[in-house]
């Protein structure tokens, strides 16, 4: 399995690039801007098939959604039906920075895969998810939990104990060594975050 990481947009997301050999499928995770980019650095991978996944709705995460989907032949992009209301929303927007994203695709709930698992990963957004990939195990955990941090909880939708409920069942139980790519800032692992992650610390016994 290969991965690319672009840090895109204003709020430097990370849209994930995930080509899994076995399937020769081509997944983008999170095109939250800078379509020419994201489409530029596809470029780089020789696949059969493309579909784009969502970790969750927020618009830093899907604005360039359209224009990737368009750029790579797909009709609609896979969102979990709790975030399906918020992804076209006007109210889904950070003024004046960053505005409401226009032409997206339809939203489809995930469909069984060969390729990955989804954890359902609630509190940020209530459709907040992760994705683990069994080729080379990888988590794609998007704002539910960064390298020294968890996502925040204060925009529509958040919920703080819904999302400590999520880190701590959702992902705590996985590998020590499974490597978490989030949705901003770099890489991190189960373990070392279960160990010294201070905004979970105390909070349950591993």
């Amino acid at each position: 399995m290969k991965i690319a990481t672009i840090p895109v947009g204003l709020l430097e997301t990370n849209c994930y690039l995930v080509f899994v050999e076995g399937s020769r499928t081509l997944y983008v995770i999170d095109p939250g801007a800078d379509a020419g980019e994201i489409l530029r650095q596809v470029r780089q991978f020789d696949f059969d098939r493309a579909a784009i996944l969502l970790t969750h709705a927020h618009v830093d995460h899907i604005a360039a959604a359209g224009e990737v989907a368009d750029g790579l032949g797909v009709d609609r992009v896979f969102l979990a039906p709790a975030d399906h209301a918020f992804y076209r929303s006007p109210e889904n927007a950070l003024p004046p920075y960053i505005d409401a994203a226009e032409n997206l695709p339809e939203p489809a709930d995930f469909e069984p895969n060969d390729d990955f698992s989804v954890i359902a990963l609630p509190g940020h957004t209530p459709g907040g998810s992760g994705f683990l990939f069994r080729e080379t195990p990888a988590l794609f955990a998007g704002d539910t939990i960064f390298a020294g941090s968890v996502g925040r909880t204060d925009l529509p939708g958040g919920d703080p104990d819904a999302l400590l409920h999520s880190i701590r069942t959702g992902i705590y139980p996985l590998p020590d060594d499974l490597v978490i790519h989030p949705g901003h800032g770099p890489v991190t692992t189960v373990g070392h975050e279960r160990h010294t992650n201070p905004y979970i610390q105390g909070s349950m016994d591993f």
